[in-house]
């Protein structure tokens, strides 16, 4: 099959889109299609049997002042997509998924008479412009990890004023998302939980969707050969600034565990830790959280490799990576039951109630000094992840999902 991959930020360091295309993409080109990826800045890295279209925009949501004029091209705001995206961000709206999909469909429109695909696959772009390809006469779908209006709803939960919840409502483009995701010929997603949430948030039928639960690179994440678990040490990863990897609850919990415990959090070196800051304080427990700050892939792997457990408290997960890559490095997990991360864990790891540190702290000190549970927890994570969480597995699911969508164009 001839697939259009579409995503709106490439880059796989700046956020799971990125890496979902590079993984995706390259897999199908391995299975034997050819592939092509229309994206968006950031770029991404070069992707092995892919051909990748760029399609560019002013990036005008975090550009201000004067430095939205571009020097070589001056009056490049005054042209309908660049206006439209300058003034929505002035409105706090995050208009640049919509204009990715207009610029993709207005690309592709113009490519028609020497490219024709068979199918267009979004990553949860859900633009209008969607539905415009549509009249190309090719099939269209498109993941979705999980709504939106789950971010919206813990925004709103979190926001300290009426000011940051209206907009918070302007900023996320939930109308749009749920009426292009109804529209579409099918929605691949990346575990039963966020099947339900597509269903009960946007209406997407259950018949119409699939899942793809999302893979693993286990030449990456993997056990390290002569590397030790040092005791007590306890790893959370995730951005400590959004409420819903549910760090409260980790900080929270680590006064109540017993012994020498300390807590150390990967969150890609976030600027902002005043929310966390002031907790730490309050808890009393600054001396025993280590912040690692921007970290590589393989410093991710080693503190994987070295820590004695995981933790992923989320409030709600649509898949949950931490978990996932933890256990494919063999390190024990204790996860909430926050959105699919039981689906991820299984019973590989041990489950406690979303949004209860006691809960939390109460597994921490069952689990840390039992070696013998431990090292069955590590076992059985590797395992679980090398049935259920392989790129080859996922994409092969999503290979059978075009054929069923494009028979059904072209009986």
């Amino acid at each position: 099959m001839r697939v259009c991959l579409l995503c709106y930020r490439a880059n796989p360091y700046c956020g799971g889109q990125g890496i979902y295309l590079k993984y995706v993409a390259e897999e199908l080109a391995r299975q034997g299609h050819e592939v092509h990826a229309l994206v968006g800045p950031p770029w991404p890295l070069p992707m092995k049997g892919v051909t990748v279209h760029r399609l560019d925009n002013k990036q005008y949501f975090i550009r201000k002042g004067f430095n939205i004029i571009e020097e070589r091209e001056p009056f490049s705001i005054f042209s309908p997509l660049n206006a439209y995206e300058y003034l929505s961000t002035r409105l706090n709206s995050f208009s640049e998924i919509n204009a990715f999909s207009l610029r993709a469909y207005l690309y592709l429109r113009k490519i028609s008479d020497r490219i024709t695909f068979d199918i267009i696959h979004d990553n949860q772009c859900l633009g209008y412009g969607l539905l415009l390809m549509k009249s190309l006469g090719i099939p269209v779908v498109a993941t979705i990890h999980h709504p939106l209006s789950i971010d919206l709803e813990n925004v709103i939960e979190r926001g300290a004023s009426f000011v940051s919840k209206a907009k918070a409502v302007m900023f996320y483009p939930i109308m749009m998302q749920k009426i292009v995701s109804r529209r579409l010929d099918h929605i691949i997603t990346v575990s039963e939980d966020s099947k339900r949430m597509n269903h009960t948030y946007f209406g997407v039928p259950l018949d119409k969707q699939t899942v793809a639960y999302n893979g693993l690179d286990r030449s990456i994440f993997r056990p390290i050969p002569g590397i030790k678990r040092r005791k007590g040490k306890i790893l959370f990863v995730g951005n400590v600034e959004d409420g819903k990897k549910g760090f409260a609850y980790a900080a929270k919990a680590l006064p109540h565990v017993k012994g020498e415990a300390t807590l150390t959090v990967v969150d890609g070196g976030a600027p902002h830790h005043q929310k966390t800051d002031l907790l730490l304080k309050n808890l009393g427990i600054g001396h025993k959280v280590f912040f690692t700050g921007k970290i590589t892939e393989e410093e991710l792997v080693r503190h994987y490799n070295e820590s004695e457990l995981v933790l992923v408290p989320s409030i709600y997960e649509g898949f949950g990576f931490p978990a996932a890559e933890a256990m494919s490095c063999g390190a024990p997990v204790i996860a909430s039951d926050g959105g699919a991360l039981p689906e991820v864990v299984g019973d590989a790891g041990i489950i406690v109630p979303a949004r209860n540190h006691l809960a939390l702290a109460d597994a921490i000190n069952n689990v840390l000094g039992d070696k013998k549970l431990l090292s069955k927890m590590s076992k059985a994570g590797i395992a679980r992840v090398q049935t259920h969480f392989t790129w080859e597995k996922a994409v092969r699911t999503m290979a059978e999902v075009y054929e069923k969508i494009i028979h059904a164009h072209h009986p």
